[in-house]
């Protein structure tokens, strides 16, 4: 059965009556059901992550900063939030929920994270609306506790997995791939272990045959036992902040590549979501939900 985590806490009000903006964590699954694509069954809440988890991503110092709310103002700019209570305990949870949906993955195949994929976050920084690295921490915990020996992170939003690839740095287990617009966010890029930066306005076919090039080498190559793949939706030609200029139809077929990579070599995957920012809300979760909608036809039970 397919696991979804998803909490309330993701859009509840941050402070001064303010909601997260992001309300594709709300209509996502509503769509989802609304649907019948899943059921309530397929939804659980995850808890806060534990401290000794985070801990093997996240400098002790960097973690001391966020829990006792000591991070500068400069620091909380980079964020791009305020440091409070409920942005802390969201990004526990997200976390909390990655973890989660990688251990439902490993008896099931396939586990989505409504939120997630905040991998700007590095080990001792937030930035870009990230606090912690849900998937860099998920994948350390596998690794650590022998769960899984060979893991391949595939982040395909629109900007690149800096604080991923700053954490998982010279770990021969973790293969870290990014492929991004170049020319955008985060101006100082950190180095993946592949990284392949797009021009601006890369459309459908030229965005599908590098991916339809590449992925049989990282799979062959690399050889993993278990995939995080970030499916960040901000590739979209409508997307305000991406700078690619893929369809929804490029955005699906781009998902059922990676999907079904997956099924050839039978290997679970854990699904963040990541980013998207149309101004048409629609445009966010019909491609969004088109993720889950292949992701479930290619690999669920």
């Amino acid at each position: 059965m397919v696991s979804i985590a998803y909490d309330e806490i993701y859009v509840h009000p941050l402070k001064d009556g303010h909601r997260f903006p992001m309300l594709k964590y709300e209509l996502i699954p509503a769509q989802l059901l609304h649907e019948g694509i899943i059921s309530a069954a397929n939804l659980f809440s995850p808890g806060q992550l534990d401290e000794d988890i985070l801990l093997l991503s996240h400098h002790p110092e960097y973690w001391k900063s966020l829990k006792d709310y000591t991070l500068t103002e400069k620091e909380q700019r980079r964020i791009g939030f305020p440091l409070t209570p409920r942005l802390l305990e969201r990004e526990l949870r997200i976390a909390k929920g990655t973890v989660d949906g990688a251990l439902h993955a490993k008896d099931h195949k396939l586990a989505f994270n409504v939120a997630g994929g905040t991998h700007h976050a590095g080990s001792n920084w937030g930035e870009g609306f990230c606090l912690l690295n849900d998937q860099a921490i998920a994948a350390n915990y596998l690794i650590k506790n022998k769960i899984f020996n060979r893991i391949l992170i595939i982040d395909l939003d629109v900007h690149q997995g800096n604080g991923t690839a700053e954490i998982l740095a010279g770990n021969s287990n973790v293969f870290t791939f990014s492929m991004h617009a170049e020319k955008n966010f985060p101006f100082r890029k950190e180095t993946s272990d592949l990284d392949i930066g797009l021009a601006q306005g890369t459309q459908d076919d030229e965005y599908l045959n590098i991916l339809k090039n590449v992925l049989p080498d990282l799979f062959k190559r690399h050889q993993p036992d278990f995939i995080f793949y970030l499916a960040g939706v901000d590739v979209l030609a409508t997307d305000k902040l991406g700078h690619l200029s893929l369809t929804k139809a490029g955005c699906k077929e781009r998902d059922r590549m990676v999907f079904q990579f997956c099924a050839d070599y039978s290997l679970p995957v854990q699904v963040s979501m990541g980013g998207g920012y149309s101004p048409e809300i629609r445009d966010i979760v019909d491609a969004h939900c088109n993720t889950y909608k292949v992701g479930i036809d290619i690999l669920a039970d």
